[in-house]
């Protein structure tokens, strides 16, 4: 009987060794992937993947361990979006052109100790868009949200005026490249239960400028891509909508708000008498991210200190 309850106590007492060692190495893992996120690295040790590191990161926030996909997100609006949606706890990827770009913006954020990853991709490309989607896949699991902020404007003239190689590149970067990559997005978003797109129009879709021709048809035509992606989306519990900035003091939109007659023209129609900043259109799109806008779809949003529309 003593050798029996001695052997007994000898199974319990390896038995809860082992836990306790597989504790401790669960616990240092974790304290490791903390550690390297932290530090803000890409890299990884061997055997600890990205997936894990981000994973076993106790992410807070309203969209905490979501994983969001933003185009057009190195610099002016796309990276407001970017560092709010990972400011309010989700993963997200990171994309534009260039490839230092991608690192400066990837760097900047990281440094915030915020979760985020990049990677080149010219929307325009169908080998950009898969390569986009595969790291996303890789990397985090899953994809919840797609913000597609990428656009073009090569020419500033007459509509009618524009070669059809012109209308190609606006009408395939600003208007095809979302559904596209989207299509490819969409079996993902699906597993994850509920999922949000947001499209990215301009003011240019209510009130058109003659200079910016067409520019403003391919926004324009995002108001009804919204809508009916919205339709066809809503029954998979995926939100479809669009944010509609005004005039917003990045790069792209130069043309406008240094252009002393056409900013005095706009400032007749603004309440709000201040040029727009990209932290404002970027508080919207985490919203709409949110579980909180989940009863909301198929709407255009106008961010721009005054509203054109009734």
């Amino acid at each position: 009987m003593e050798e029996l309850l001695t052997r007994t106590q000898e199974r319990e007492e390896h038995s809860q060794g082992q836990v306790q060692q597989e504790a401790d190495q669960a616990m240092a893992t974790r304290l490791q992937a903390a550690a390297w996120v932290q530090r803000g690295q890409l890299h990884h040790p061997a055997g600890l993947s990205v997936q894990k590191i981000s994973r076993g990161i106790d992410q807070k926030g309203i969209l905490a361990n979501r994983v969001a996909v933003v185009t057009g997100s190195t610099n002016g609006i796309g990276f407001a979006i970017a560092r709010r949606l990972a400011q309010d706890g989700a993963h997200v990827v990171v994309s534009s052109r260039k490839q230092q770009n991608v690192d400066r913006a990837v760097a900047a954020l990281q440094e915030e100790g915020l979760s985020v990853m990049g990677t080149v991709c010219h929307v325009g490309k169908a080998e950009d868009r898969k390569r986009l989607v595969a790291m996303a896949l890789q990397h985090c699991g899953g994809i919840d949200f797609l913000v597609c902020v990428a656009g073009v404007n090569p020419l500033v003239g007459s509509t009618l005026g524009t070669s059809e190689q012109v209308w190609d590149k606006i009408l395939d970067v600003n208007l095809k490249s979302p559904v596209l990559l989207l299509s490819q997005l969409l079996p993902h978003m699906e597993k994850r239960g509920r999922g949000a797109v947001i499209l990215v129009s301009s003011l240019a879709a209510y009130m058109p400028r003659v200079e910016l021709g067409v520019y403003n048809v391919s926004k324009t035509a995002l108001l009804g891509l919204t809508k009916t992606l919205s339709l066809e989306l809503a029954p998979k519990n995926i939100q479809v909508n669009c944010l509609v900035p005004g005039i917003i003091k990045t790069d792209f939109s130069k043309l406008l708000y240094e252009n002393e007659a056409v900013w005095k023209k706009f400032m007749e129609y603004y309440w709000v008498k201040r040029i727009g900043q990209p932290e404002d259109c970027a508080g919207l799109v985490s919203f709409l991210c949110s579980p909180d806008a989940s009863y909301i779809t198929g709407e255009s949003i106008v961010v721009a200190g005054f509203s054109p529309r009734l």
